[in-house]
């Protein structure tokens, strides 16, 4: 009788008045967006692995996989959220704002596909997400096809946009169709680079498709198109390292492999991204002096990592990161990339116009200003080192910047200026983009790497245990088709041949 008592008016005592009762387009187009921008970028420890894979940042606390290149397993968990895709267009009302969450499902579907085959390969597509219709263990697409799903999806999210209108339920755009479009055009410019390989391909058509975007869609024209998360002084909106609750602020290291080259450039980005050792400080050094600021080889074994952090002669992350809540924004893709994307298809030919040097200096000068305009002009964050205007304009003039060489010595120096440009930014684009190109060039220690062999990075992830339990009919086969049936670090997925 008690328990019956107790739950007789459960959903009466526990309903909350404010709460909705039924899902709505807006909601889920609102839980589809933040799954791919708040949900993908983490707090404190966790918000600074990508960097330690793209070689930018250290950790002392122990030693990490990431830093250490043990990519392990990846995980299909990323894919169930786009069941919501459908549901949002059922609760759509038909015209041109269904247009517009059609479109919108399209590109989530886009982003999360593409992101999940650039670690793996070969993954379920045309038959994933089919469990509600008893299609538990989907088949397994070619990486070829997915990315002419990826492609053709992209195309369709860019044509209902151009005929939608703005939508509810948006964090980043509140809405807005014609930046939607940008952001679809420059993504699809951004996967189209990743098969650069694959320009014979005439199914593909990948030049045709890259020169018909540039020339005739829509795409990023400032910072302010910049696909990110905007951070306020608010409990769950606060920068993701800020100093509330954050035990990790403590153990991060900056590495050589950034300051480096930060130096070499006479970049003042580096008084921006770091803070000076406080080992040199005590010795007399200046905050704007280069040589207070220590980068730690992010290759070296964790032991002695940790004797340097004892001695505290290291430079940490700039601070801030931990003490302005709102800090920068965090962006998944920025118009500094879509300009060093068009600088590189300019110097492999793809498209003419433009100069690729124009391009080039469009992207440095974005990327600055990106960090300028992003923080307080206070000596305490950027050591009396400001970057104005003026300094940008000598900067990107300058003969250690100025874009020349061979077409390879250019797009190493197009890669090491986006490198340069997405410190803490953009993911894993710099452990993808050195995957791709080579540039810059990562420090392999066989006496650290976790990746066997030891004078090797590795190239991707393994597919995810559940598939090897749940679906390994399928996932072998694929793994047969691509790697001879080893699912092993080191082998090369279709998009790298």
């Amino acid at each position: 009788m008690i328990a019956s008592t107790s739950c007789s008016h459960f959903d009466e005592l526990n309903a909350n008045p404010d709460a909705a009762v039924n899902a709505t387009a807006p909601m889920l187009a609102t839980k589809l967006i933040l799954n791919i921008t708040d949900e993908t970028i983490s707090t404190n420890k966790t918000f600074m692995q990508p960097g330690m894979l793209g070689k930018t940042i250290l950790y002392t606390e122990f030693a990490e996989d990431m830093q250490y290149n043990n990519l392990g397993r990846t995980s299909y968990d990323v894919l169930p959220v786009l069941t919501n895709v459908e549901k949002m267009l059922n609760y759509s009302v038909a015209g041109s704002v269904k247009n517009s969450y059609t479109a919108l499902g399209h590109f989530v579907r886009a982003w999360k596909f593409f992101n999940l085959t650039m670690r793996v390969g070969d993954i379920p597509y045309s038959n994933a997400l089919k469990g509600e219709s008893n299609n538990v263990a989907p088949t397994y697409d070619t990486q070829k096809q997915v990315f002419q799903g990826i492609l053709n999806e992209l195309d369709e999210a860019d044509k209902l946009f151009a005929q939608g209108a703005t939508f509810d339920g948006d964090p980043v755009y509140a809405g807005n169709v014609t930046k939607w479009r940008k952001l679809v055009n420059t993504f699809e410019l951004q996967v189209l680079l990743n098969l650069y390989k694959k320009t014979s391909d005439t199914d593909l058509k990948v030049t045709e498709r890259f020169k018909d975007i540039v020339n005739n869609r829509p795409v990023f024209t400032s910072n302010a198109d910049n696909f990110q998360l905007v951070y306020s002084d608010k409990a769950s909106q606060r920068y993701p390292f800020y100093k509330l609750n954050n035990q990790a602020m403590i153990y991060t290291m900056v590495s050589s492999t950034l300051t480096d080259k930060l130096k070499a450039l006479d970049d003042r980005r580096l008084y921006y991204y770091a803070n000076p050792s406080t080992v040199q400080l005590a010795k007399g050094k200046a905050v704007n002096d280069p040589t207070a600021y220590i980068g730690t080889d992010p290759s070296m074994v964790y032991a002695d990592v940790s004797k340097i952090y004892a001695t505290k002669d290291f430079s940490n992350v700039n601070s801030r990161y931990m003490e302005l809540p709102a800090s920068e924004p965090v962006y998944l893709l920025s118009y500094a990339q879509l300009k060093f994307i068009l600088a590189e298809a300019t110097v492999r030919g793809w498209i003419s116009g433009t100069t690729a040097a124009a391009y080039y200096t469009d992207g440095i000068t974005a990327a600055m200003k990106f960090v300028m305009d992003n923080t307080p002009n206070d000596p305490a964050y950027h050591h009396n080192m400001p970057i104005t205007a003026d300094y940008i304009s000598s900067y990107v003039a300058s003969d250690k910047v100025k874009l020349a060489g061979t077409s390879e010595q250019q797009i190493e120096q197009i890669i090491t200026q986006q490198f340069l440009s997405t410190f803490l930014q953009a993911q894993y684009n710099a452990f993808f983009e050195n995957r791709r190109t080579g540039y810059p060039v990562f420090p392999v220690n066989p006496a650290s790497n976790m990746n066997v062999p030891g004078n090797k990075l590795p190239v991707r992830w393994l597919y995810p245990q559940s598939e090897l339990d749940y679906n390994g009919t399928n996932v072998k086969l694929a793994l047969t088709n691509q790697y001879n049936g080893n699912d092993n670090t080191n082998e090369q997925m279709w998009i790298l041949k």
